[in-house]
């Protein structure tokens, strides 16, 4: 523990906050690199830095900066409350109300691993119903707000294509009117995202789409098929090149254990069908996770049963480098939280069902309000 002094004279601690990584650096072996896990902030020092650092003599201007990149704390005491604190923080800087609209529980795909599972079906959200929802929204606009964002999510919410954009553009006129800025966005399997669907959905004010692919065709198709049969992919790439430049674009996919490495094919069908990094808004994959037993996966077992498996750690950085050396933009790593710890995010599932979490909708015990009543204190359910 170091011991240094303020222009008072008081006493005050500089140590090493317990949040940060130290990592060797393979070319350069009297270097590290330290990583917080605070607020992510990555800095390359001395390996010699560690010893002034324990030693206390750090010059003034390291300290400095180091303190403001959350690498040196007052104390451990301190170091603890602030990560106490990060969601308070976070929440009170949150000047965003966003929410997900389940437009219905449909779809024209037979996903073996498909999150709905059993809750699948005709299920369809009602003109009425998508009234009371842009009513609760502009009721529940909390004073500070800045931006409102709404995702349209399903099923395939393109199987509702015309109330999407007549849910948009209401709730961009209301928004306006309040002085509060809105985004669009949807997230659909792409099968469904030919040119005159994005005109119309664009001028709704929807800005961005995310696609699912799979990995390359292939793996793709035995894993998204059409619900008659066959495979989807060609279906989705050709929607894809129609629709560069209309709208953002974000591109997603489900990796397993068994085929992640095969990923970077897709890259070069990308590539052969003339799309490009700079076409694409950012590129993200994710594991196939088990949900409950009895809702969702029951025939499927190719997922994990949690994101802590020791595989998708290998997984997770093998596909970053392959992304960004590619030219491709992925999204940053900041420090966040789970929408269930944010007081501004929610599901609304196609009956008009309160949720914060995609994976509990359909789930009574789980709901914490109606857009009817409104949001009940979930806090203490």
């Amino acid at each position: 523990m170091c011991f240094f002094y303020d222009d008072t004279g008081s006493t005050y601690f500089i140590i090493l906050s317990r949040y940060c990584n130290i990592y060797p650096v393979d070319d350069s072996p009297d270097e590290v690199i330290l990583f917080s896990n605070k607020n992510a902030a990555k800095i390359s020092v001395p390996k010699s830095m560690l010893e002034d650092i324990r030693s206390g003599s750090l010059s003034e201007e390291e300290r400095t900066t180091l303190a403001e990149l959350g690498f040196l704390v007052a104390s451990a005491e301190e170091d603890r409350k602030e990560i106490l604190c990060f969601l308070d923080k976070l929440n009170k800087a949150d000047r965003i109300f966003s929410l997900q609209l389940v437009m219905n529980l449909d779809c024209n795909l037979d996903c073996g691993y498909c999150f709905e599972g059993s809750r699948k079906g005709r299920h369809y959200l009602t003109s009425g119903d998508a009234h009371a929802f842009i009513v609760f929204v502009m009721e529940n606009l909390k004073p500070g707000v800045e931006e409102l964002g709404i995702t349209f999510y399903g099923g395939e919410p393109l199987l509702s294509k015309d109330l999407i954009a007549s849910i948009s553009s209401e709730i961009r006129a209301n928004a306006k009117q309040a002085g509060v800025k809105s985004t669009g966005k949807l997230i659909t399997n792409g099968t469904l995202l030919v040119p005159a669907a994005v005109e119309k959905l664009s001028h709704a004010g929807v800005r961005s789409v995310r696609i699912t692919l799979d990995g390359p065709a292939d793996i793709h198709d035995k894993a998204r098929p059409f619900r008659g049969g066959g495979g989807s992919f060609r279906t989705i790439l050709k929607n894809l090149k129609e629709i560069v430049g209309m709208i953002d674009i974000d591109l997603s996919g489900n990796f397993t254990r068994n085929n992640y490495r095969r990923f970077p094919e897709l890259f070069e069908q990308l590539s052969d069908a003339g799309i490009t990094p700079q076409d694409i808004f950012s590129l993200q994959f994710y594991p196939v996770l088990q949900d409950a037993e009895g809702m969702v996966n029951c025939h499927f077992k190719e997922g994990c049963s949690s994101l802590n498996e020791p595989w998708i750690y290998e997984a997770e950085i093998f596909l970053r480098e392959e992304i960004l050396k590619r030219g491709f933009r992925r999204s940053k790593i900041i420090p966040t939280a789970c929408m269930m710890e944010l007081t501004n995010r929610f599901i609304v599932n196609y009956y008009g069902g309160i949720y914060k979490c995609s994976g509990l909708i359909g789930r009574e015990e789980y709901k914490v309000g109606d857009i009817a009543s409104g949001i009940k204190n979930y806090h203490i359910s």
